[in-house]
């Protein structure tokens, strides 16, 4: 009994000394947990990572490969062929692969970059005067000669000088005006351009390099790895390809020949100009942000994009990014005006500069909300 009446009166004491801290002025004896404020957004970023990768890149880099193959074909008909009809096919299979890469410029990373498949793809400007040089050599034309070149005399726009002719007056270089010299160059470069795009399929869907590392896209898919810590990383990867392809056809591909004056625009400077095909290269360019924003792939309804992602986080940022993307689209599309003015015209033309002028400025608008809104806005997941 002893015992548990000294319990009792310590349990008494214990309470009292309880209730006299309660009662007390003091703040700092306050013992409540305090109430954490709940900020950012949660969002399960695994199906857009899923769909990105394999409906949109994957996807677009097979589309890519199997264009070039058609490309490759079109040229030995060509050849075997000679004449207009011919000509016609293998100048829209050139036109056709380039709707694929110029979409996949959204996402240059991996091993686009890491294979260096861009340069040997799409150097510019064609170095004209070694092509021409090798042209009038006795060089036997091989894809194992042509792939040991200089890239600035092989890829997309070694072919386009060959298929379309200079492109100053025109665009539409005639059977006539191809020799035979030209159209073995064009079979073993497109030969060669057919290799490449077959080495970054592989390097996606079967291994990243010849050492037998993982397909590119199981890094993407499984974060955690030495390349995508987590799923942030794989987001910040998409954020900024999309930022990277908006700023350089805003402030590159269009606003380095734009130049600040009809004096100094600079028709040396524009992409695809033999073709006459800038303006679609650069319609294209953003048709690839849209893809990698909403997740779909040639019409596709495939999503989720990134769009789902910044919806989590920030409704009205997402439909802010959407219509900028859409504004810019349009008024890329719009440079040609009502007589459809090739874009290295337009740069040298009154009414033609102004369309020029709203496209940079949609590009900038655009480029602002991603770089100053939807990065900061990646920080606030709560992953």
């Amino acid at each position: 009994m002893k015992t548990v009446l000294n319990s009792i009166t310590a349990v008494m004491l214990a309470s009292t000394l309880v209730a006299c801290g309660s009662s007390s002025s003091d703040d700092s004896s306050d013992t409540s947990t305090p109430v954490t404020e709940v900020t950012g957004f949660s969002y399960d970023a695994t199906d857009l990572i899923e769909n990105v990768t394999e409906q949109v890149i994957v996807d677009g880099y097979e589309m890519l490969n199997s264009k070039a193959t058609v490309l490759h074909n079109a040229t030995l008909t060509l050849l075997e062929n000679k004449n207009e009809a011919a000509l016609l096919a293998a100048q829209q299979a050139w036109k056709d692969a380039r709707v694929f890469w110029e979409q996949g410029e959204s996402h240059i990373f991996g091993p686009v970059d890491s294979l260096s498949i861009d340069p040997h793809l799409d150097t510019w400007p064609l170095n004209t005067a070694d092509l021409e040089a090798l042209l009038a050599s006795n060089t036997t034309f091989s894809a194992d000669n042509v792939k040991n070149f200089d890239d600035g005399v092989q890829g997309f726009h070694t072919m386009e000088f060959l298929l379309f002719g200079n492109g100053v007056e025109d665009n539409d270089k005639s059977i006539d005006e191809m020799t035979v010299r030209e159209m073995e160059y064009l079979i073993a470069c497109a030969e060669v351009f057919n290799i490449h795009t077959q080495s970054l399929v592989d390097a996606w869907v079967i291994s990243a390099n010849a050492d037998d590392e993982p397909a590119y896209k199981d890094y993407l898919l499984t974060p955690g790895n030495d390349k995508y810590s987590s799923e942030l990383g794989v987001i910040e990867e998409l954020v900024n390809g999309v930022i990277g392809i908006v700023d350089e056809v805003g402030n590159g591909k269009i606003a380095e020949p734009f130049g600040t004056s009809k004096d100094t625009a600079d028709t040396s400077l524009v992409e695809s100009q033999y073709s006459w095909n800038s303006l679609t290269d650069f319609s294209n360019n953003i048709v690839g942000v849209q893809n990698v924003f909403l997740g779909t792939f040639s019409d596709e309804n495939d999503s989720p994009g990134l769009k789902a992602f910044i919806n989590a986080g920030d409704a009205e940022l997402a439909a802010k990014v959407e219509t900028q993307i859409s504004a810019a689209i349009a008024a890329i599309d719009a440079i040609a005006g009502a007589d459809d003015m090739p874009f290295r015209q337009a740069i040298k033309d009154d009414a033609g500069r102004v369309r020029i002028q709203t496209a940079i400025d949609a590009l900038g608008e655009l480029q602002a909300t991603l770089e100053e809104e939807v990065v900061p806005l990646i920080k606030e997941w709560n992953l």
